[in-house]
């Protein structure tokens, strides 16, 4: 789609410097962008290419104004002006209304007339598909399924039983919602499996990323709240509670009944055991893991940093004898405080 500056500036809120009437095409980076494409600038680290761009125009915060060579859409938050402009650039192909032939839908579950469902979908028994929804390819849903208005889910993504979307979700491909929790009896060494008896419930406006699970309750609901966004292999074990507009990226994994609170964000690969909780408003590092609850928001880090290998096979050494150092040092600090027991006291030397 082709749109004027002026257009894009309205969309987004920002403030515009240059030509209304510039025809933009499409975007790109600063580096490569072309005459009729926009960028953007986010990143400091960018901010030498700025300057040499070839961009139509560029987004950007009031800082960067100046060292600008072009047209600009000023704003304070260049990453969501970005985000609305591309949007608007390019908004989402939208499949028309039907049911293809290669689909199988059980006679008990309802179709909406707008939705789209495509070859090799199954749609079970007493589900509803709402409307404008969209079901890619190769889609199981299974029986008593909820899908709200607008849904979209894209390729070979399954539903288990009793798992309800809301509104305007985005389930990208191979993800699985509503899969059996991992529950399992120890008896005399062998597992009996638990029954997971709960279903799934999803809110509005949540992505949930390529070859994610999503497991459903062993007897209550796993829930995710509304806004929530969840990266490509996320593992959600059952019983979990995520909170609106938290933020979930790649390979974490949320053991079962964890409750998270409302605006966190858990970075790549963070691991949480399992009943515990996470107030409001935490953000929790990469690669940490979390074995307690965190009440308090805040930035929490359990990760060791990156370092060259040499210092690394140094520094495990040393870690490895901590025990051994820890009951030295405290040798020493008894014999100290042996032998200034014994020394006059200050005062009296005066």
């Amino acid at each position: 789609m082709s749109l004027t500056l002026q257009t894009l500036a309205e969309i987004t809120g920002a403030e515009l410097h240059g030509d209304g009437e510039t025809v933009i095409e499409g975007v790109n980076t600063l580096a490569d962008a072309g005459p009729r494409q926009l960028s953007f600038l986010t990143n400091s680290k960018y901010r030498p290419r700025l300057v040499e761009t070839a961009a139509a125009a560029v987004i950007l915060s009031p800082a960067d104004l100046a060292a600008c060579p072009t047209a600009a859409l000023v704003s304070d938050n260049p990453h969501l002006a970005y985000a609305l402009a591309a949007q608007a650039l390019f908004p989402p192909v939208m499949s028309p209304p039907g049911v293809h032939p290669g689909a199988v839908i059980d006679d008990t579950a309802v179709v909406d007339e707008t939705a789209m469902v495509g070859p090799g979908c199954v749609v079970g028994a007493g589900s509803v598909i709402g409307a404008g929804v969209s079901l890619g390819p190769n889609c199981v849903i299974g029986a008593r399924c909820v899908l709200g208005e607008g849904t979209r889910l894209l390729a070979s993504v399954t539903l288990g039983d009793d798992s309800r979307l809301g509104r305007r979700c985005i389930i990208q491909p191979g993800v699985v919602i509503g899969g059996d929790g991992f529950g399992f009896a120890n008896d005399n060494g062998h597992w009996v499996k638990v029954p997971q008896l709960g279903g799934v419930r999803i809110g509005d406006d949540v992505e949930i990323g390529a070859n994610t699970t999503v497991d459903r309750g062993a007897i209550h609901d796993t829930v995710i709240g509304d806004g929530a966004k969840v990266d490509n292999l996320v593992m959600i074990a059952h019983n979990v509670e995520v909170g609106e507009d938290t933020v979930i990226a790649g390979c974490a994994g949320i053991s079962g009944s964890t409750r998270i609170g409302k605006r966190c964000v858990l970075a790549g690969g963070v691991g949480l055991v399992g009943h515990i909780e996470l107030a409001d408003g935490v953000t929790v590092s990469g690669m940490s893991l979390v074995t307690r609850s965190l009440k308090q928001p805040g930035v929490y880090t359990g990760g060791v940093p990156s370092q060259p290998h040499a210092d690394w096979q140094k520094n495990f050494v040393h870690l490895k004898r901590l025990g051994d150092m820890h009951r030295r040092i405290r040798v020493l600090e008894k014999e100290l405080a042996a032998a200034r027991s014994g020394e006059p006291d200050e005062q009296q030397v005066k």
